[in-house]
């Protein structure tokens, strides 16, 4: 992300007000893109890594592995920070040709039917807790063993106890640890995760070229 004087303002007043904090110098740059993304100094407490996320997740990108997001906010809001670095192969699951059902929505039969095609992706799902819970079971049955989840769905039904199914799998992955979340959350996430990435893998890659 290229930041401007406005941003850079921002930033401070963010830093002056989150005061201490527990955070990696990695995470922080996460968390606090997250808080200038909703202006919710709530997220601070709400973040959940779990162990080497940031790490797994950056490595994947530089590897250039696929991208599935959920719903086509996600998808817009991450695009453009892909495109001017790794260039990712980027898919959202209501693109995903699937057969009318009645027993799952479209979110969760499109990223179920991704999901079994890139079966080692990262996964962002920003928005629709049916398409997590759909990821969740997939890998609770060793269908699927992603490089990276970012889950951040808003929700009433479920949607917590998918989150802490998720937090007690293998797969490395940053949650919200509320009801709270949205697709904007969700690509405040994975553009800092691309930044990071890209600030470790990035200058490799222009020599190479």
């Amino acid at each position: 992300m290229e930041w401007h004087v406005t941003d850079a303002q921002s930033l401070a007043i963010i830093d002056s007000e989150i005061e201490n904090h527990v955070f990696s110098p990695a995470e922080y740059e996460i968390v606090r893109r997250v808080i200038y993304s909703t202006a919710d100094f709530e997220y601070k407490s709400l973040i959940r890594f779990s162990e080497r996320a940031l790490q797994a997740g950056a490595a994947a990108l530089a590897a250039r592995t696929t991208i599935v997001v959920d719903v086509p906010m996600v998808q817009v809001g991450i695009a453009y920070e892909i495109q001017n670095t790794f260039a990712n192969p980027l898919y959202c699951s209501m693109e995903a040709l699937t057969r009318p059902q009645k027993e799952k929505t479209r979110a969760a039969w499109g990223i179920e039917t991704l999901a079994k095609r890139y079966p080692e992706g990262i996964f962002v799902v920003g928005q629709a807790q049916t398409a997590l819970t759909a990821l969740v079971d997939l890998i609770e049955a060793e269908e699927i063993r992603p490089a990276l989840i970012i889950a951040t769905p808003v929700g009433f039904v479920d949607v917590d106890e998918a989150k802490r199914r998720l937090q007690d799998s293998l797969v490395p992955n940053i949650t919200i640890d509320s009801r709270k979340g949205n697709a904007v959350v969700a690509a405040a996430i994975a553009d800092g995760l691309v930044d990071l990435a890209w600030q470790a893998y990035g200058q490799d890659r222009n020599r190479g070229s």
